[in-house]
């Protein structure tokens, strides 16, 4: 997919309107967690530098249209300033008399954020009128903010349609690795998903046993997969009425050449709770389980088979953890992996492309996020990408 930079821009004193994921947590009034505002430190300072007002574009939460003042985006603007280095201006509106006078009275090189685009019920609509009137205010349109670009919102793909649009630095970042991922990977190709339902991935799972040479599934709903192949998987979480769909990816598996990675030993325990009683056992068709015993990590056998797969492989994209990562000891499966593909990367053998909210986590509990060669925090924009879904605001990049 070809789309413009802002290194085809041509930018001195021009209103640039930037749409970027400023949808942060919050706590009291006070963000608790600037990593979205930092992501969009690069393309801020790249416009400032080439001599543009920057105009900031961000939602947050879901007001529905209405002015919710505990969804203002002004707790933003302090802890974006300390971060750009210079003070960022706000107006309390993000188009009309308010916007246009916070916009006009900015020197090239301002940064002005503007309030959340979610009050105004034409946002969600990706009203037409609503996308002009969110034009008026700008010279040309940067869209940073990939996290959103699977909504055809009007601050998301409705104003690619009436101004000039640019992908920013973040978003052309997260492009290029996702090409790289599945678009023009070098083979093999390996993925990893785990998750608690198959339920919830399936068009992942129908999607990406097309396009991997290797697939190590994970978490619950390798349970569902083990079930549907009869063997007895006790307690555990599984989605019985699922079997059938699951025997279907399974033969699509095959007939397309991919290898399927499931759990052939697994840890066991009779309660959810750290520092619980466990033990590690292979599961079989003929040694029932029990309903006491419920599967919460893969075994040591199943990592050494990932591990082999990954070294075998010259790209990973990964999306969800191997077991309940969040309770000890039932990490254990999914920290060996995370490490194994983050020395891959680093010693560059490995092209390792990870991304959705549990997986950063997992990541992140490893220890070894900033060695992937690139983490998505885009979460359902990353999710609908993987399943092969076209995601509007990236479409409209590419018009």
């Amino acid at each position: 997919m070809t789309f413009k930079t802002l290194d085809d821009a041509d930018l001195n004193g021009k209103r640039a309107l930037v749409r970027v994921d400023f949808n942060v947590p919050m706590a009291d009034g006070r963000v608790t967690d600037d990593t979205r505002l930092r992501a969009a430190l690069p393309t801020i300072e790249k416009l400032r530098k080439g001599g543009a007002k920057v105009v900031l574009l961000a939602h947050f939460d879901r007001p529905k249209g209405k002015r919710v003042p505990e969804m203002s985006l002004k707790p933003v603007v302090e802890p974006l300033a300390k971060l750009v280095g210079a003070p960022v201006g706000f107006a309390d509106d993000c188009a009309g008399p308010a916007a246009k006078a916070a916009i006009d009275a900015m020197q090239p090189g301002d940064v002005v954020l503007l309030e959340n685009v979610r009050y105004e019920a034409g946002e969600e609509k990706n009203d037409p009128e609503f996308a002009k009137a969110l034009a008026a205010n700008g010279d040309l349109y940067v869209n940073d903010a990939f996290s959103a670009a699977h909504r055809a919102h009007a601050s998301t793909e409705g104003l690619a349609r009436v101004l000039p649009a640019y992908a920013g630095e973040q978003m052309r970042r997260e492009l290029e690795a996702l090409d790289k991922a599945l678009g023009n990977p070098a083979r093999p190709v390996m993925g990893i998903v785990g998750g608690a339902k198959v339920s919830t991935k399936l068009d992942l799972l129908n999607n990406l046993v097309g396009k991997l040479d290797f697939l190590a599934i994970g978490g619950g709903m390798a349970n569902t997969f083990q079930y549907a192949q009869g063997y007895d998987v006790g307690g555990s979480l599984c989605e019985k009425d699922m079997a059938d769909t699951a025997r279907e990816i399974l033969k699509k598996a095959e007939t397309s050449g991919c290898r399927i990675i499931l759990p052939a030993d697994v840890v066991v325990a009779e309660d959810l709770k750290p520092g619980v009683a466990t033990e590690t056992v292979k599961l079989s068709k003929d040694a029932p389980l029990g309903e006491a015993k419920k599967i919460f990590d893969a075994g040591p056998e199943t990592v050494a088979e990932i591990l082999a797969a990954m070294r075998q492989a010259k790209t990973l994209i990964w999306n969800g953890p191997l077991g309940v990562f969040e309770v000890q000891p039932f990490e254990k499966a999914t920290v060996e992996a995370a490490q194994e593909a983050a020395r891959l990367a680093r010693s560059g053998q490995l092209v390792a492309v990870a991304g959705g909210g549990d997986t950063v986590a997992a990541l992140n509990a490893a220890g070894v996020a900033d060695d992937f060669t690139f983490v998505s925090t885009a979460g359902g924009a990353f999710l609908e990408w993987m399943e092969g879904k076209e995601l509007p605001g990236v479409a409209a990049l590419a018009r």
